[in-house]
């Protein structure tokens, strides 16, 4: 097993409350447990899944330290979960129905038609993809792939897509089918924000952390994200309209669905010739987050709520098991209906409690200190918080509806972090008054006051060696007792970043895959984002695009902001410069890879007027800093 470089062990604070949390929940209940195994089929016989230059992007025995008993490094629950999210293989779900689980941070699912398959949501990378299909067909016959579907928009349930087809068996007909939204929603949120998000992302899954009783041992909703080659073949059929149906194969489907749920498009699907019901990432065995860690869109606990009724009244007396795009199935009627009716009452919950105290005057932090759930959603194990927490779900509502403010004037102009803890630092003493005393905190246990203290001095003075290590140490503390999978991994790569410097962005999910599917509009968004506004604040630049195929697109920077109008109206201004080529080129100069000047000597562009504007105009885009500081400043 391997463990973080200069790691402590568990304070006594820590232990005794991993031991309590042994004796307050159900451990002796063994459902999960079976369900998670029933079905299984084999796995493979290599544990470790290699790019095509040998490097490692999945190790399917990497959690093998967790068959061992929970150590007082970890939170009994979060290693229970993390033990059963482990398990990989493949698994039958009903006859005909197969999923590989534990390949990736998802599953994938293949659904057997008349003479392929139907593959449903296929991983991250094509690298481990490819191992599930090989799997697959190493024990039920090398069928070929007949269709495939994208529940929702999150990378993890299409990236490995060009591991499962290609772009010719697609183009010759394969039917690839998503919920309506998809492509816009899955390319914006991997560009818009995407390097501030893979940055958060490293901490959310300790991508970088070692594996080990006292580092990453999971985080929740899956072990890992894997770090192959990310793809996109854009969907060839969109379902739009709840009780759409589709056959693939001579495999029907029935769908739903579900947008603003766990993702801006999101769809469920009925097999009616199977009595079996897939829920995407609707509902599954924990906690799901309104807002994630590592930065996302709020989600609407309301609509959730009501598209998980939705969907017992569509399926429920058809339905005989009920599977999702991670973790296990749920077997026999009863047991399905139960399992959504609970999903269903956590999220509804949390939604109207959350507003209940928001509507007596309640902030955000004391709203998530205040809530309790209900005792017989804290008793079912697939309400528990691994993934999302009630704490920050309960901020997320707020946020939804009330945005950042929280009503208090004084914070409504508050310092920033350096200028304010260099003040905070000052008033309690100095730097040095303030670490004795928060080593007495520590000592007593008070882990979570020590990193709020701590944070201030490391803020005003981040090369204060003292500050670092004591700040580590009790975020490492706080990430033994952690529950939730994703609150472990930001605490103790927190501590691994202070004690040994940036991790930067292990995974990054964006492709080429992605910047083709970009529309027009949407790169010249992306393209204003990087502008940086003061250095241009007096700059008034028009650029026309004249493509070869289609209408002109003009360009204008002006006041700091790039805009960009279609066709000759009137919000097109004259241009300084004009540039004609092919859209194909367009993209190129936008993307970065290649120079107008370039293009020009090529004989693939033609500028007239002054041509030093465009240069201009490029050279007030910055660059994205994929390794920003978090826990320094």
């Amino acid at each position: 097993m391997t463990e973080m470089i200069q790691s402590k062990p568990a304070e006594a604070a820590i232990r005794q409350a991993n031991e309590s949390v042994r004796n307050r929940f159900p451990f002796g209940d063994t459902q999960d447990m079976d369900d998670a195994r029933r079905g299984f089929m084999g796995t493979a016989q290599d544990g470790r899944i290699s790019s095509a230059d040998g490097r490692v992007v999945w190790d399917l025995d990497a959690y093998g330290f967790l068959t061992q008993d929970c150590p007082s490094t970890a939170n009994p629950s979060l290693w229970r979960q993390s033990r059963l999210v482990a398990d990989h293989g493949l698994f039958e779900v009903v006859e005909g129905i197969y999923q590989i689980r534990g390949f990736d941070l998802s599953n994938m699912t293949v659904v057997e038609g008349r003479r392929g398959v139907l593959v449903i949501d296929p991983l991250i990378s094509a690298e481990t993809a490819a191992a599930a299909l090989a799997l697959y067909r190493s024990h039920r016959g090398d069928r070929p792939v007949a269709g495939v579907l994208y529940t929702h928009s999150h990378v993890d349930h299409f990236g490995g897509v060009r591991g499962v087809v290609s772009e010719e068996e697609v183009a010759a007909g394969l039917p690839v089918i998503a919920p309506e939204g998809f492509l816009e929603h899955a390319v914006s949120e991997n560009v818009y924000a995407g390097t501030a998000m893979a940055r958060r992302a490293a901490y959310m899954y300790g991508a970088a952390l070692p594996k080990g009783e006292r580092g990453q041992i999971g985080a929740g909703l899956g072990q890992t994200t894997s770090t192959g080659a990310v793809g996109l073949i854009p969907p060839t059929l969109d379902v739009t309209r709840t009780g759409q149906t589709e056959t693939v194969d001579g495999v029907r489907m029935v769908f739903q669905l579900t947008p603003g749920t766990e993702a801006p498009s999101e769809l469920n699907i009925h097999f009616p010739g199977h009595a079996a019901l897939c829920l995407a990432e609707n509902a599954t065995h924990n906690l799901h987050n309104l807002l994630t860690l590592r930065g996302a869109e709020v989600r609407d606990p309301r609509i959730w709520a009501r598209y998980l009724t939705q969907a017992i009244e569509l399926f429920g007396e058809s339905t005989d098991v009920a599977f999702a795009s991670h973790h296990w199935p749920v077997w026999g009627r009863e047991r399905a209906l139960a399992f959504l009716s609970e999903q269903r009452d956590l999220y509804a919950y949390l939604h109207d409690q959350t507003l209940r105290m928001l509507n007596r005057g309640m902030t955000p932090l004391e709203i998530a200190e205040e809530i309790r759930m209900p005792p017989a959603l804290e008793r079912a194990w697939h309400t528990h918080g691994y993934y999302g927490s009630v704490s920050h779900n309960t901020k997320a509502v707020y946020q939804r509806y009330m945005g950042w403010f929280d009503g208090n004037p004084a914070h409504l102009w508050e310092h920033p972090p350096v200028e304010a803890a260099t003040r905070y630092v000052e008033f309690m003493g100095g730097a040095e008054e303030i670490l004795r005393r928060a080593r007495e905190s520590f000592a007593e246990g008070d882990f979570r006051w020590v990193v709020q203290v701590v944070d201030h001095v490391l803020f005003a003075a981040p090369d204060n060696v003292e500050a670092a290590a004591l700040q580590a140490d009790a975020l490492e503390q706080l990430g033994y007792g952690s529950e939730n999978g994703t609150w472990r991994n930001f605490y103790l790569t927190g501590a691994l970043e202070l004690r040994q410097g940036p991790v930067g962005s292990p995974t990054v999910t964006m492709s080429p895959d992605f910047l083709r599917a970009l529309t027009l509009d949407q790169l010249f968004d992306a393209l204003a984002i990087r502008v940086d506004g003061p250095r241009c604040w007096e700059a008034d630049i028009t650029v026309r695009w004249n493509l070869n195929e289609g209408q002109p697109v003009t360009l204008r920077l002006r006041n700091g902001v790039l805009t960009h109008v279609t066709g000759t109206g009137p919000a097109a201004a004259d241009p300084d410069v004009e540039v004609a080529l092919d859209e194909a080129d367009l993209r190129a100069v936008l993307l970065g890879s290649v120079s107008p000047t370039e293009l020009v000597v090529q004989g693939r562009a033609r500028t007239s007027g002054d041509a030093d504007k465009l240069t201009e105009l490029l050279g007030y885009l910055s660059e994205p800093d994929p390794d920003f500081a978090i826990v320094t400043p």
